[in-house]
C-alpha cells in the first residue's frame, strides 16, 4: 500500500476554510448541542451528524477503542443525511495496509485528497453508488491524553479535507469527554471516582498505589507509537513485566516479543546473538544464522541490563535505532528491520556516561521516554495485594486450596522494607506456601531479615505504626470491595471510627 510519506499536521483552526465566520458559528452551535445532551447513547450519533454537516461530506464515522486496545468498534455512522444502523468491529493492529489502524498507531491526522481503492485498503467504508475519493481520519484522545477512538469523514468527490482537521478533532475530543462523563454519572456507584487507568492484571502488573498509577499513565502514552522506552529502577521491580505489558497492549502485540539480557553473554557472543552472522564469519559458523533483531522484526526487542552492553556493541545498536539497519557478522550488506527497542537497567546510565562507560549519544537516544519503576517500599499499599496474589498463584501451581492469612502474618509483611522488591516478595511467598501445612499462613512461615525492617528506613515510631495501620485498612477494604460497613465489622470498629481513620491516614475510594 502506498501511504503518504508525510501525514499532514492539523491545520490551524479555520485557517483553510472558506467563510470562516459562518463556519465558526455553525461549529459553536454543534458544541452547544453536544453540551446539552443528557444521553450517552445519543452522543455518538449526534457527533457524526455534526461532523458530516460541518465538513459537507456524505459520510462520518466514529470508532471507539475498547479497554483492551485490541478492537475498534463502530459507535455511529452518518450516511447521506441519516443514521446508518449496523455494527462493525475491526482489529486495532496495523500490519501495513489499513488506513484506520495506521492513523491510530501514528496518533496523527490522516488526510487523503485522492483516495485510490487500488492503493488504499478502504473496506471499512460503506458501499455507495460512487467510489469514495477523499478521506479525513482524526485520532481522539480521552481525559488522560490516551487515544480512545477515531473520527472520520469521507466524500465521493475529490476534496482537500485537511482544513477541517483541527476543528473536528476538537469537537470529537469534547464529545468523547462528554460521553465518558455521562457514562460515569449513570454508573451504579456514581459517588465514587472513576478508577485510574490500569493495565490488565493478566500481564502481571498489580497495584493501585499512587506510584503505580503514575507508571500506568506513562505506559498508556507509548502503547500506540513506536517510541523507544527506557525502564529504570532497582533490581526486582518488574521491568520485564512492564516491557511485556507495553508490547502486549500496544499495536505490535501480534508480532514477536524477544528478550535478551545484555549482561548474560560475553561481547562476541552477544554481537552474533543480536545481529546474526553469515557462513564462515568465524570458526564454527557453518551456516547463515539470523539474529534477534531479525527475529523481532515487526515486534519488540527487550534489552535487559543495557548498562552492561560493551561500548563496541553500543555503536552498532545506535545505528539500528537511528537508521533501522542491521549488518550481520561476516557480511558487507545491511538490511532494514522494524523493531521497537525497550531497554532496561538498574544502573545510573548518566553516571556511566560521565565515567566513559556508556555512549552519550546512545543514552539520549534511548531515554526519549524513560519510565522509572518504584521500589516496593515506595508502594507499601500494594504489598498485601501482591502477597495475596502470589499466594493464590502458588496454591494453584501446587494444586492446593487457597490459603488463609493470619493477621500476624499480614502485620509481619507490612512492616518489612523488601530490599529485593517484588521479586523478593514473590520468593518469600512461594517459600511460605511450601512450608505451610495447616492452610493458614503464619509469621513463622516467612524468613524476613530483621535488618531490613522499616525501622531502618528513617521513619519514627508513629510513622511506622501509621504505615502498618494504613496497609491493613486498605487490605480489608479491598477484600470487601470497598464496602466500609463490612470492613468496619471485620475490623471490630464502629463505621464512624473507620471513616475517621481513613481520613487521618489519607485513604480515598480511589486507593481502594
Amino acid at each position: 500500500m502506498s501511504l503518504p510519506e508525510r501525514i499532514p499536521e492539523a491545520a490551524p483552526l479555520l485557517g483553510q476554510i472558506s467563510q470562516p465566520l459562518a463556519y465558526a458559528e455553525q461549529l459553536l452551535q454543534q458544541f452547544t448541542r453536544l453540551a446539552r445532551l443528557a444521553s450517552a447513547e445519543r452522543l455518538p450519533a449526534v457527533l457524526t451528524e455534526a461532523a458530516a454537516q460541518l465538513s459537507g461530506c456524505r459520510l462520518a464515522q466514529l470508532y471507539l477503542l475498547d479497554s483492551t486496545h485490541t478492537r475498534l468498534t463502530l459507535a455511529a455512522e452518518w450516511l447521506d443525511g441519516q443514521l446508518a444502523e449496523h455494527e462493525a468491529s475491526l482489529p486495532s493492529d496495523y500490519d501495513g495496509e489499513q488506513l484506520l489502524q495506521y492513523c491510530l498507531c501514528q496518533n496523527r491526522p490522516l488526510s487523503l485528497a485522492s483516495l485510490d481503492p487500488s492503493l488504499h485498503e478502504s473496506s471499512f467504508l460503506p458501499v455507495i453508488d460512487k467510489p469514495w475519493r477523499s478521506l479525513l481520519c482524526l485520532p481522539l484522545q480521552d481525559e488522560q491524553a490516551r487515544v480512545a477512538g477515531l473520527l472520520l469523514v469521507a466524500s465521493s468527490g475529490t476534496r482537500d479535507l485537511e482544513g477541517f482537521a483541527a476543528s473536528l478533532a476538537n469537537l470529537g475530543t469534547f464529545a468523547l469527554a462528554q460521553h465518558q462523563l455521562l457514562q460515569r454519572l449513570r454508573a451504579p456507584q456514581a459517588s465514587q471516582p472513576e478508577p485510574s487507568p490500569a493495565l490488565p492484571s493478566d500481564y502481571g502488573l498489580i497495584g493501585s498505589s499512587p506510584a503505580m498509577r503514575g507508571v500506568y499513565q506513562l505506559i498508556s502514552k507509548v502503547l500506540h507509537n513506536p517510541t523507544s522506552v527506557l525502564l529504570t529502577g532497582e533490581t526486582g521491580t518488574g521491568k520485564e513485566l512492564v516491557a511485556r505489558a507495553i508490547h502486549d497492549c500496544g499495536f505490535r502485540r501480534s508480532q514477536a516479543f524477544i528478550v535478551q539480557n545484555c549482561a548474560s553473554l560475553p561481547e562476541n557472543l552477544l554481537e552474533s546473538e543480536l545481529f546474526g552472522y553469515r557462513k564462515g564469519a568465524f570458526t564454527g559458523a557453518d551456516r547463515d544464522r539470523k539474529g534477534l533483531f531479525d527475529a523481532a522484526d515487526g515486534g519488540t526487542l527487550f534489552l535487559d541490563e543495557i548498562g552492561d552492553m560493551p561500548l563496541a556493541l553500543q555503536a552498532k545498536l545506535l545505528r539500528v535505532l537511528q537508521e533501522g539497519e542491521v549488518r550481520p557478522l561476516g557480511s558487507t550488506q545491511t538490511h532494514k528491520v522494524d523493531v521497537r527497542i525497550i531497554a532496561a537497567t538498574h544502573r545510573d546510565l548518566r553516571a556511566l556516561v560521565e565515567e566513559g562507560r556508556f555512549r552519550e549519544d546512545l543514552f539520549y537516544r534511548l531515554s526519549h521516554f524513560p519510565i522509572e519503576l518504584p521500589p516496593l517500599r515506595a508502594r507499601a499499599e500494594d504489598i498485601l495485594q501482591l502477597a495475596r496474589h502470589f499466594a493464590t498463584e502458588a496454591a494453584c501451581f501446587l494444586q492446593r486450596d487457597p490459603y488463609r492469612w493470619s493477621e500476624a502474618a499480614l502485620d509481619h509483611l507490612a512492616g518489612y522494607a523488601f530490599p529485593g522488591n517484588v521479586r523478593e516478595l514473590k520468593g518469600l511467598i512461594a517459600r511460605a506456601v511450601l512450608l505451610c501445612e495447616g492452610g493458614e499462613l503464619l509469621p513463622e512461615h516467612f524468613n524476613l531479615q530483621p535488618n531490613h525492617q522499616l525501622e531502618d528506613s528513617g521513619m519514627n515510631l508513629r510513622e511506622r505504626l501509621e504505615q502498618v495501620e494504613r496497609n491493613l485498612l486498605l487490605d480489608c477494604l479491598r477484600k470487601n470491595r470497598g464496602n466500609q460497613s463490612q470492613a468496619a465489622r471485620e475490623l471490630g470498629l464502629p463505621r464512624r471510627t473507620l471513616l475517621y481513620r481513613m481520613d487521618r491516614l489519607n485513604i480515598s475510594p480511589a486507593d481502594v
